[in-house]
């Protein structure tokens, strides 16, 4: 990963090594990663507490695209006389400093809103920039999820549902095609992977691909069971990315560095597979979640990819629960 995302890394690594170094002092013991999780409030609260207070980086693309940096999600832009087109609502906290990233970038009024799937860092943005202009589209089973109370299990946390400006008015099964600012969007629907609910959108005079939480650049995924999604879905929706891009094609992904190319996705996408069969032939042995958890079946992948808030321990429990 670049620089930048190891900032926006280290300021989550702050606050858990903050709950770490108090309870050292308290006991005169150190937590493991789990137990500092568990310590924190919960793990929402402590990811809307940092985009409470994160700088938005900006990155411009090509043409009129550019992402924004910094609120939940990585948030794709398309300025032009048809209004801003954004690619993910990121996380209301950052309001402001979105606003001002905006103002930045045109004077276009917001007009459109694309959500890639409902999770609250990639659309609880939604109410606030309806009521700024935006037309929110999005794939059926987001619009499902954003308009009723959602618990994700692995989180510990029950989502209310957005009120009537939050939820998608602009809904399509499969394909969708946009035609905005001079260029044409491509929505895709993936087969269930990260949710199954997630879509990707194709920039096509750009050739720039936003393939969300598909694809988590340097880190390791977190994978949506409460809502469908599983491993296997996550390696598939890695191979029809890997079809759908070249070496010229810049791809978003949803978490880390958001300015990636074919190369990294395919590490990505190669690291899924390999952890993959690693946790399969522990479980197939009989082993327990546990036993497997303590043999390290991603060993070699932890020092790259393991230093973001999905800890090897609970990469391993996603994959596990998936084999």
């Amino acid at each position: 990963m670049k620089n930048s995302g190891h900032a926006a890394l280290s300021r989550r690594g702050f606050c858990l090594c903050c709950i770490g170094a108090t309870t050292f002092a308290e006991t005169g013991r150190w937590l493991c990663p789990e137990e500092v999780y568990a310590k924190a409030e919960n793990i929402v609260d402590l990811i809307r507490g940092d985009a409470a207070v994160a700088p938005i980086t900006t990155h411009r693309l090509r043409g009129n695209v550019t992402v924004l940096e910094g609120s939940g999600g990585n948030i794709a832009v398309l300025t032009g006389d048809d209004g801003k087109l954004l690619v993910d609502a990121g996380i209301t906290a950052s309001r402001k400093r979105l606003m001002e990233a905006l103002d930045a970038l045109s004077n276009d009024p917001i007009k459109h809103l694309i959500n890639t799937h409902w999770h609250f860092d990639h659309a609880d943005g939604n109410t606030w920039l309806n009521s700024q202009g935006a037309t929110i589209t999005a794939q059926e089973n987001t619009a499902k999820y954003l308009s009723k109370t959602q618990r994700v299990a692995d989180w510990d946390f029950n989502f209310v549902p957005h009120p009537p400006g939050g939820i998608p008015t602009e809904i399509f099964s499969d394909q969708k095609t946009l035609s905005l600012n001079g260029t044409t969007l491509a929505l895709n629907h993936y087969e269930p992977a990260h949710t199954d609910g997630d879509i990707s959108v194709r920039f096509e005079d750009a050739d720039i691909l936003h393939v969300a939480d598909t694809y988590w650049n340097g880190i390791y995924p977190f994978i949506d069971y409460s809502t469908g999604g599983s491993i296997t879905g996550m390696i598939k929706a890695s191979d029809a990315n890997l079809a759908a891009t070249t070496d010229q094609t810049i791809i978003i992904p949803g978490h880390g560095y958001p300015v990636s190319n074919k190369t990294e996705l395919k590490a990505f996408r190669d690291m899924l597979v390999a952890t993959h069969e690693n946790v399969a032939g522990l479980k197939a042995k009989g082993m327990s979640l546990d036993e497997i958890i303590a043999a390290k079946p991603t060993a070699q992948y932890d020092k790259k990819w393991g230093q973001f808030v999905v800890t090897p321990a609970l990469y391993t429990r996603l994959i596990y629960e998936g084999v």
